[in-house]
């Protein structure tokens, strides 16, 4: 592992405007994939099964029709998680940079798309979508519910001011939309670089109160101003805990946060 780490932070170190080229040169290789899990978080799963209360179900209501919700996967490598959130009932959009990702993508929902089962029939399976393109491009789409794994721990830290203005702009302002973060690496000194990045919670919560803004860092350690208030367009953090299955790598040290936008009607927040 700690060779895989060694690796990925030698092909990494160049200008972070290049990010997105070297993860795509990556996917073109094909020799050297160590973030591919081969099967989606349980984090994500136990969610989905248990956390209804908190986030809802797969449908919406809107101008008086029942619609599905949409859900966003940017960074979503073989396309697990979308499968999954497809299985219980979202319209899944999973976003690469890459093309070959998403080639990648469309051969894995053709050849175990079927292990991924309708959780409930009376909902029925959402739609799978894979798309190439850019998440920092100006699209106007938003969605009900976004999920971020390893996006932001693949990112370089000058690009998470960015990061967060564009979850912000892409989660739909209503209250049945989230945002739901499994954070990793909590562990990681910062100093040992990326990609994975260190994001210990504190780097979530500085970064989507304040969407967009410029926080200051000292040595690579994020800088927490507790008396400063949250941007009035920033999500809130409505819920925050250690998830009893994840990844074994996260085991332990693995987070799950869940943000909304303020603007919506106020939940009151919860620790699971």
């Amino acid at each position: 592992m700690t060779e895989d780490r060694d690796r990925l932070r030698t092909f990494f170190n160049g200008p972070a405007a290049d990010t997105s080229d070297r993860w795509s040169q990556l996917w073109d290789a094909a020799d050297f994939l160590p973030f591919d899990r081969g099967v989606p978080n349980p984090a994500l799963a136990d969610i989905l099964n248990n956390c209804h209360d908190l986030i809802g179900d797969c449908f919406m209501q809107r101008e008086g029709r029942k619609i599905r919700k949409k859900a966003l996967v940017p960074g979503c490598g073989r396309g697990y998680d979308v499968l999954l959130l497809a299985s219980f009932g979202y319209d899944a959009y999973g976003l690469e940079v890459s093309e070959t990702a998403v080639k990648r993508c469309k051969e894995e929902q053709e050849k175990n798309g079927h292990k991924f089962s309708t959780q409930d029939e009376a909902k029925g399976a959402g739609s799978i979508n894979f798309i190439h393109g850019d998440f920092f491009a100006s699209e106007t789409e938003t969605f009900e519910l976004i999920y971020d794994y390893t996006f932001l721990s693949a990112l370089p830290p000058s690009m998470r001011p960015a990061w967060s203005h564009r979850m912000t702009s892409l989660l739909t302002p209503n209250v049945s939309s989230n945002l739901i973060c499994i954070e990793f690496p909590t562990y990681k000194d910062p100093s040992t670089g990326g990609p994975p990045w260190s994001l210990p919670p504190k780097v979530y919560l500085e970064h989507l109160s304040h969407p967009g803004e410029e926080i200051p860092y000292e040595d690579g350690h994020i800088k927490e101003n507790v008396l400063r208030r949250a941007s009035p367009d920033g999500l809130e953090r409505v819920a925050h805990w250690q998830p009893e299955r994840t990844h074994a790598i996260g085991k332990g040290t693995d987070w799950v946060s869940i943000w909304r936008h303020r603007k919506s009607p106020k939940v009151a927040p919860q620790l699971l």
